[in-house]
């Protein structure tokens, strides 16, 4: 098993290594050309409801997956096949509702997304989401499709579509580059760039679709057919989990409009959202995919009685593992925010007071990363139970606290004046997603620790506390050689910024969570090690 979860896990981090790599690469031309002007300010906005769905329905960790995954791993991929047909159908036909719906209601939806945009922005924001409402469809068929294939056992198609998105993405704002030159990011051609951001993005995303139909029909799970079954027991077992897990995933969702519904009023903070989030999903989708891929079948195979140490074990291990690699990336992210941003993002449309606003929203995602793929971890551990209405709760509940965060983080803003002492701009709302995924991490390993009677939360509390003060330390150490050396200029010297500082910081670190006895960082460094000595 360990040897096979190995496998897997290599697989799946080449295959998002180059996607997350097109990612940026996406992400670094949308910068140069556009900044943080009109096109893609508006473009998040626009993005909200069909990135939502393609998220929610069609990520590699969705609901949509993950219920798949779920059920076909326990059952013949004949049977497989059918499941497949049946809920590709009965799908379809909700989300092709859902498309006419985005479609004629896009300038309402823009204003409730974006109450305090300009009537330009507004403008730019509904035509790009008509544009991409048929993205509604292709992300249920991919969310399926995928998880039929982790199910299969086929990794390698799921972690590299996303790269599909990221070359649409590209050759669309290159052809858009060649043909306006620098006249890109002025004003009167936002509504041009605007369009073909969005047409860009849904052709993304019907390439994300078509290159999964030849694995699919390679494992015998494609039918082209209308299959019209409500009652087979598989296809109930896949909506007993995916509905709730559905409604919970949205939930989280849901968090997303209300922190754009309060960036609405300051300038420039969706598109800074946007960069910084890339730059954190970058590694973040790298490590989550590596661990939560794997590991997923691994929780549904350990359900019953007999196997709960196993179950137990894997729950720590996975737990660990992520917090042992992301609260150094975090800390490295608060630490060399800075240079960072720059390095990546500051050239054409992209100006120094653009970079000022992605770093500090970077620093503030910083200081989230253990809770974001932790909370992802214990999610899945739930849904391979069958129980997806336990996160459901916490997710309904999240919102309300998040509205509430939000407002408190940046001022609270009231028609007679600021009404909280507590204003941080755009990284307010970041603080306030934050704070929400610590505390619904809590609950939900206090949930499962009345569930399986055995998790031995004290000590698992105690190694993550080790982990935090070695990443404390790893990041005054980082920081303090960037702030106190006088580096080079230009772009070279900004790298050697980022990666002499950083070195330091992950030795620091080594050295610190060798010392404190966490075998999650000697595991890690020693993965790193082979995989060096390979090359």
């Amino acid at each position: 098993m360990a040897r096979s979860l190995k496998g897997i896990a290599l697989v799946v981090t080449l295959g998002t290594l180059f996607s997350k790599f097109g990612g940026l690469l996406r992400q670094l031309v949308i910068a140069a050309a556009f900044g943080v002007g009109a096109a893609y300010d508006a473009y998040n906005y626009a993005y909200v409801l069909p990135g939502f769905l393609l998220i929610l329905l069609g990520g590699i960790n969705g609901p949509f997956h993950s219920a798949m995954v779920s059920v076909l791993s326990r059952r013949p991929k004949r049977e497989g096949a059918h499941i497949l047909a049946a809920l590709n159908t009965s799908v379809s036909a909700f989300l092709l509702l859902v498309t006419v719906i985005l479609v004629l209601a896009a300038d309402p939806l823009i204003a409730l997304v974006g109450p305090g945009l300009s009537p330009e922005l507004h403008a730019i924001a509904v035509v790009q989401l008509q544009v991409m409402a048929p993205m509604a469809l292709f992300a249920g068929l991919i969310g399926l499709g995928f998880g039929s294939l982790n199910a299969a056992d086929e990794f390698w198609i799921p972690a590299i579509s996303p790269l599909m998105s990221s070359l649409a993405m590209i050759t669309g704002v290159g052809l858009l580059w060649w043909q306006l030159g620098g006249e890109i990011a002025l004003p009167a051609a936002a509504m041009t760039g605007g369009v073909v951001l969005a047409a860009a993005t849904l052709v993304g995303a019907i390439f994300q679709w078509l290159i999964q139909l030849p694995a699919l029909m390679r494992q015998g799970l494609a039918r082209f057919q209308l299959v019209w079954d409500w009652r087979h027991p598989g296809v109930r077992e896949v909506w007993a989990v995916m509905g709730p897990a559905t409604l919970s995933s949205g939930m989280l969702q849901i968090n997303v409009f209300t922190d754009l519904f309060f960036a609405s009023g300051i300038a420039g903070a969706a598109a800074g959202l946007g960069y910084a989030n890339l730059l954190v999903q970058t590694p973040l989708g790298l490590i989550s995919n590596a661990l939560l891929v794997p590991l997923l079948p691994t929780f549904a195979r350990l359900t019953q009685p007999k196997d709960r140490p196993q179950l137990i074990h894997r729950i720590r291990q996975g737990l660990m593992l992520s917090t042992a690699s992301m609260l150094p990336l975090g800390g490295l992210f608060i630490a060399l925010g800075t240079p960072i941003v720059a390095l990546v993002y500051q050239r054409g449309a992209f100006d120094a007071d653009a970079a000022r606003l992605v770093t500090g929203l970077l620093m503030a995602y910083g200081l989230g990363m253990p809770a974001y793929l932790g909370r992802d971890v214990l999610v899945r551990v739930f849904y391979a139970l069958g129980d997806g209405t336990t996160p459901f709760r916490f997710s309904v509940a999240g919102i309300g606290l998040n509205v509430l965060f939000d407002w408190l983080l940046v001022g609270g803003p009231t028609p007679w004046g600021n009404q909280s002492p507590f204003n941080f701009g755009a990284p307010g709302l970041v603080l306030a997603t934050v704070a929400i995924n610590v505390l619904t991490c809590l609950l939900l390993l206090l949930t499962l620790q009345r569930r399986l009677e055995g998790l031995p939360l004290r000590q698992w509390g105690l190694d993550a506390a080790r982990l935090a003060l070695a990443t404390g330390l790893a990041t005054c150490a980082s920081w303090s050689l960037m702030a106190w050396v006088v580096w080079p200029s230009g772009w070279m010297g900004l790298i050697w910024q980022i990666a002499v500082p950083a070195s330091l910081g992950l030795l620091v670190y080594w050295g610190a969570g060798t010392a404190f006895g966490n075998p999650e960082v000697t595991q890690i460094a020693s993965a790193l090690r082979r995989r060096l000595r390979r090359r």
